[in-house]
C-alpha cells in the first residue's frame, strides 16, 4: 500500500486535499523536505551565532550574509544571488546596517550605485557562522557516510540549477 500510494503521488495522480497532512508527514514532498532542511539549519546557525555574541541576527538576515563578500556586493545582485526581492534585500541591508555588520560604500565602477561591504564585525559573524555550518555538514556527512552526503549535495545541485534553468526560460 505505501509503494503504491508513493507511487500515486509522484504521478501526479493525487488531487485531492483530504488528508493531505498525513501525506505530507508520511511522503513529504519536495518543498516540504527543502523547508523542514532550511529551517532546522536555520535553527541551528542562528542558535549558534547568538550563543557567541551575535544575538542580534535573525534568519531574515540570511538572505544578505549567505552572499557577503569582502570585496562588496551590490544590492541587486543580493537580490538575484537570494531570490529576494530588491527591496527586501533593502530592508534587509539596512537592519543590517544599523546593527553594525554592513555599510554602503560608492561602486568605483559606477559612483551612482553603492557596494555593500562586511564591517569588522560582519567579517567576523561571517567566518564564525561559516564554521557552524561546515560543523553542521560536517555532522551529516558522518550520519549519512561521505559517499552518500557528497551524492546528496550534487544530485540537490543539479535540482536547483534545473528549477534556475526553467525560471529564466519562463521569464
Amino acid at each position: 500500500m505505501s509503494c503504491d500510494r508513493h507511487r500515486l503521488l509522484l504521478s501526479g495522480s493525487v488531487t485531492t486535499t483530504r488528508h493531505r497532512a498525513e501525506r505530507q508527514q508520511l511522503n513529504p514532498d519536495l518543498g516540504v523536505l527543502a523547508t523542514q532542511l532550511l529551517l532546522s539549519i536555520q535553527d541551528e546557525l542562528f542558535r549558534g551565532l547568538a550563543e557567541i555574541g551575535y544575538d542580534d541576527l535573525h534568519p531574515r538576515h540570511g538572505a544578505v550574509l549567505a552572499y557577503l563578500d569582502e570585496d562588496g556586493i551590490r544590492a541587486t545582485e543580493l537580490a538575484r544571488l537570494s531570490g529576494r526581492h530588491k527591496q527586501i534585500v533593502g530592508r534587509i541591508v539596512d537592519e543590517l546596517e544599523e546593527l553594525g555588520y554592513v555599510e554602503r560604500r560608492p561602486d568605483p565602477q559606477d559612483r551612482r550605485a553603492k557596494l555593500i561591504f562586511p564591517t569588522k564585525r560582519g567579517l567576523e559573524q561571517t567566518v564564525r557562522g561559516d564554521e557552524i555550518v561546515a560543523d553542521i555538514e560536517a555532522r551529516y556527512a558522518k550520519a549519512l557516510g561521505g559517499r552518500t552526503y557528497a551524492a546528496f549535495r550534487d544530485v540537490l545541485r543539479q535540482v536547483v540549477a534545473s528549477d534556475r534553468e526553467q525560471a529564466l526560460a519562463q521569464a
